[in-house]
């Protein structure tokens, strides 16, 4: 607790006075929770904190038009908003950690004061954190609000762009790569030919199936609770409000954000946040897959697969000189082992929904962001740092592919399965290419069987 001296002033709430620092913009609720959960040393994401302020900016203005404040009080708050929104160090405002109160209330409570704070400065009036800038509001439905408000956003400004980036270049590059042919493997062993850009189309595709799963969760996330108050009556608020703060949030934001029909299940639940991190787990899913088939096509380049060579970014030993990993590829699995155990957190927290109120709201919105920038920047780093870079080697994919003897799969309508197992097994034995052992065990003349086993014919592609 901080002990009056001549760098603290004295702040009062309904609890008493304590001292705060002198210069804080922070009030007394603030100071109580700084000092009562010093537990991660952690506070709430910038960007949730930025969609709280946009949000107590987009009330001010409801609550005017509503006749529920004064012009000159909404102004000053408004006002003040902008100025933290532009404020670079913003966060030094809001220490609050995420591991609080599970509504959220001390978080909330601190962007009042804050605001609260700047706005009587510019007023020369006294303006209250509680009955003007948290007019007709309550915490259980402006943390669930900043909740989906800034998911919202960060997905649809920072994440989907991304995930976009890396299907379109791996678009391009499995066009420009077309024309290679490697050796497909199921179990990780010796499969069916398969071409570089059907490889590359199966992760584009597979990014391209997020980016649609994601983008249809936005118009859940997009559906507020704001105007729900305490526990979703909308006790304080007025009957309009709900809709004039939706006007005002979409006009400051461009989205596209609608009241609940039933603010009852966005302020008791938490399903929606839920489906997001559950979505979010599964773009992390398809990253490490696309990441690990990268390292494994990269592994050797002497000893293993060695079909491409990723680009060459940092030495990769402290003991062995002029080893090189696949950091990129390495950095992506581990962000999206991240993000597979913040889902968990995440559903765990979605259970907290105790009758009217989810008390775990904190976590839940920091897990959700947290995931939603590591996925970002997976994507970016992936596709500018990987993908864009790797060069193919010809001579090995060539070398194995056709000495290959699963090629044989292809004689199977023409000298039946068991033969062709017998032609298989004895390649491998002999370790010689399929087409000499087929032409010795078949009545198939060689110019048959390199047109049977023609790689990139088996590949589908029409050649």
């Amino acid at each position: 607790m901080i002990q009056p001296s001549s760098n603290t002033r004295s702040e009062k709430d309904s609890m008493g006075e304590l001292q705060v620092p002198a210069d804080a913009l922070y009030g007394a609720q603030t100071q109580r929770a700084i000092e009562n959960f010093q537990i991660s040393g952690q506070g709430m994401p910038d960007n949730f904190i930025r969609a709280l302020l946009r949000i107590k900016q987009a009330a001010a203005r409801a609550n005017h038009k509503l006749d529920c404040l004064d012009k000159s009080v909404s102004e000053a708050i408004a006002a003040s908003c902008e100025d933290l929104l532009q404020d670079r160090h913003l966060l030094r405002h809001f220490p609050v950690d995420v591991f609080q109160t599970g509504s959220g209330t001390s978080t909330n409570m601190n962007a009042n004061e804050v605001i609260a704070r700047l706005a009587s400065d510019k007023l020369g009036d006294k303006v209250g954190p509680n009955d003007h800038v948290n007019y007709g509001q309550s915490s259980n439905d402006v943390i669930p609000t900043a909740i989906h408000v800034s998911a919202a956003m960060a997905v649809r400004e920072d994440l989907l762009p991304a995930l976009q980036h890396l299907a379109d270049l791996l678009k391009t590059r499995g066009i420009e790569l077309k024309d290679h042919c490697k050796t497909g493997r199921t179990h990780l062993m010796d499969a069916m030919p398969i071409r570089l850009d059907q490889c590359l189309g199966s992760w584009e595709g597979q990014i391209r199936q997020n980016i649609r799963h994601l983008g249809s969760l936005l118009p859940a996330l997009q559906t507020l609770a704001q105007g729900g108050t305490a526990v979703g009556t909308g006790i304080n608020a007025h009957k309009d409000f709900a809709a004039t703060f939706c006007e005002a949030l979409n006009h400051q934001t461009g989205m596209d954000f609608t009241p609940a029909d039933n603010p009852f299940v966005l302020i008791g639940s938490q399903d929606t946040a839920v489906s997001l991190s559950g979505q979010l787990k599964t773009t992390a899913v398809s990253l490490m897959k696309i990441a690990n088939d990268l390292r494994w096509m990269n592994s050797g380049p002497l000893a293993g697969l060695g079909e491409i060579s990723l680009p060459a970014l940092q030495p990769g030993s402290s003991i062995m000189p002029g080893k090189v990993n696949p950091v990129i590829p390495e950095a992506v699995a581990m962000a999206a082992a991240q993000v597979m155990g913040n889902d968990t957190a995440v559903s765990i927290g979605g259970q907290a929904g105790n009758f009217e109120l989810n008390v775990m709201l904190p976590m839940i919105a920091r897990n959700l962001l947290e995931s939603i920038k590591l996925l970002t920047h997976c994507a970016t780093h992936l596709a500018d740092k990987a993908v864009a870079g790797f060069k193919v080697n010809e001579d090995n994919l060539k070398h194995s592919l056709h000495r290959n003897p699963i090629l044989v799969t292809a004689l199977n309508p023409v000298i039946g399965y068991d033969k062709a197992a017998e032609i298989a097994k004895q390649a491998y034995k002999e370790q010689r290419p399929v087409v000499d052992v087929a032409e010795e065990n078949t009545d198939l003349s060689r110019e048959e069987l390199e047109q049977l086993l023609d790689p990139i014919k088996l590949t589908g592609s029409g050649v």
